[in-house]
Formats: structure tokens, C-alpha cells, sequence
């Protein structure tokens, strides 16, 4: 698998597997960025590429020193299972 690329011109973060691209679809606003929906292809489902996407995106935020609003679903529900990233949620 590659890394999780920042796609800025398209609001996305990007990882790439078998051909398929998956993405986290995302707005920012200052130091707030707000993901908003997560996309993995059919082809890639139960593989973990969702969650390395996530990852990857996350440690980017952290890196970036960004604060970050989950409103999909799957980041929520990713961010409550691995609590060393819950730091980075909005308070």
C-alpha cells in the first residue's frame, strides 16, 4: 500500500491500493479541518484501507497542529477506538 497523500486542490486525503483510490473528503477553516465523508471502493472493503487512510490522514492533522470536527461517521467511530487520537477532536 502507499502512503496517504494530501490532495489540497481537492479537498482530500488520498490513498492509493490495487488501482483504487480511496479518499477522506475534508473542508478547513483556520486551524479547523472537518472531515466529512470517507470513501473506500467496494474492491478495497474489509482490507483495513479505511482505516489506514484515517491514520494517515490523522497523523498528518497532528503534525499540521490542527484541531480536527469528525462529522463522518467512520472517523467518529475510528477516533473512539484508537483514544491517542482523541486529542485532536474540538472540544
Amino acid at each position: 500500500m502507499s502512503d496517504v497523500i494530501n490532495n489540497k486542490d481537492h479537498h482530500r486525503y488520498e490513498l492509493e491500493v490495487e488501482g483504487h483510490l480511496a479518499t477522506e473528503h475534508y473542508k478547513l477553516d483556520g486551524n479547523v479541518i472537518t472531515f466529512e465523508h470517507t470513501d473506500v471502493p467496494k474492491e478495497l472493503g474489509g482490507k483495513g484501507v479505511g482505516s489506514k487512510l484515517v491514520q494517515g490522514a490523522l497523523d498528518q492533522v497532528r503534525a499540521a497542529g490542527l484541531k480536527l470536527i469528525p462529522e463522518c461517521p467512520f472517523v467518529k467511530a475510528w477516533i473512539e477506538k484508537h483514544p491517542a487520537y482523541a486529542d485532536l477532536v474540538k472540544s
